[in-house]
């Protein structure tokens, strides 16, 4: 993929955020972390404020800095090369960054979301073919999935009019007719895709083995409820873990006390509108699997079980 574009407010955002550094300007201040999230109106974006907020209301020295972003694939470069702390990326995006990022734990999973005009003809997602699809905004993980998706279904990408629009502007445009379907990973319900109105979700459910096959075990049949949004069907999905990253430097300590927020407040990092998500399960914390954990994050996740 080529260079990813930053919007003017993103490009700030770091430039003021690389200018501070990673600790306050005296010793008693409290570290600050920039954290990589998503786009705003997306789950990303939700959980690094919700996080920000718990580090704000409960520790004295860490404050953590969201800054948004296209998604995975940006994320994932901006914590390689060192221009943020942390970062939130799917599972299947951070495979091919291993060795260049460390984990700090698997914080819930992202749902493929395939959304369609439910007065439309689209039923599979063979029928993209010769279609106008919004697969991600440039520089996020769905822009990776979707592409795996679409071979799996066996349709070349090449043979679809692909797209790649921020997730607001993609509903408005799939409200418009502008595009005839959008991809999105992120949580169920996500407020962006209220929009489309009437908007229909594909099953997704029986390409799920065969990405498992094809991929590796990164990809999770997962169920979707009916009325998750406005008069939708219950379907089944492909679901992809998030990760929480950060680069090798972060010091032992501040990863672990990243980790006792993500143990000891689970509650308060899930957005209020999720519904059907896994989120901070204990037994899935530690589940980051081709990523190794940060020492840190792996001696708090110790003491924890002891």
């Amino acid at each position: 993929m080529s260079g990813l574009p930053i919007s003017r407010r993103r490009l700030l955002a770091l430039a003021a955020l690389a200018s501070a550094g990673v600790v306050g300007c005296t010793t008693n201040d409290p570290a600050t972390i920039r954290l990589a999230s998503g786009e705003d109106g997306g789950f990303y974006f939700a959980f690094a404020r919700l996080l920000a907020t718990a580090a704000a209301r409960n520790t004295d020295d860490l404050r953590i800095e969201p800054v948004e972003t296209a998604g995975s694939q940006q994320n994932l470069r901006l914590v390689a090369d060192g221009a943020v702390d942390t970062a939130l990326a799917l599972a299947d995006s951070a495979s091919d960054f291993g060795g260049r990022v460390l984990a700090l734990g698997r914080v819930y999973e992202n749902y493929l979301q395939l959304a369609v005009r439910a007065d439309g003809p689209i039923t599979q997602v063979t029928d993209l073919r010769g279609r106008r699809v919004n697969l991600g905004a440039e520089g996020s993980g769905a822009a990776v999935t979707g592409e795996r998706l679409l071979r799996t279904a066996g349709v070349d990408p090449a043979d679809v009019a692909v797209e790649h629009r921020p997730l607001r502007e993609a509903a408005q445009a799939l409200t418009d007719g502008a595009i005839d379907a959008l991809l999105w990973a992120g949580g169920v319900p996500t407020a962006a895709l209220t929009v489309p109105d009437p908007m229909r979700l594909l099953d997704l459910g029986a390409l799920a083995a065969p990405m498992r096959e094809e991929y590796g075990p990164v990809y999770d049949r997962v169920a979707i409820p009916a009325d998750a949004y406005p008069g939708s069907p219950a379907v089944h999905t492909i679901g992809v873990a998030n990760l929480l990253l950060a680069t090798a430097d972060l010091p032992d300590d501040t990863a672990a006390a990243i980790v006792d927020l993500l143990v000891h407040h689970a509650d308060a990092l899930v957005p209020a509108e999720a519904a059907g998500a896994q989120f901070l399960d204990g037994r899935f914390l530690i589940g980051t699997g081709t990523i190794p954990l940060h020492p840190g994050a792996a001696a708090a996740y110790r003491r924890w079980h002891g």
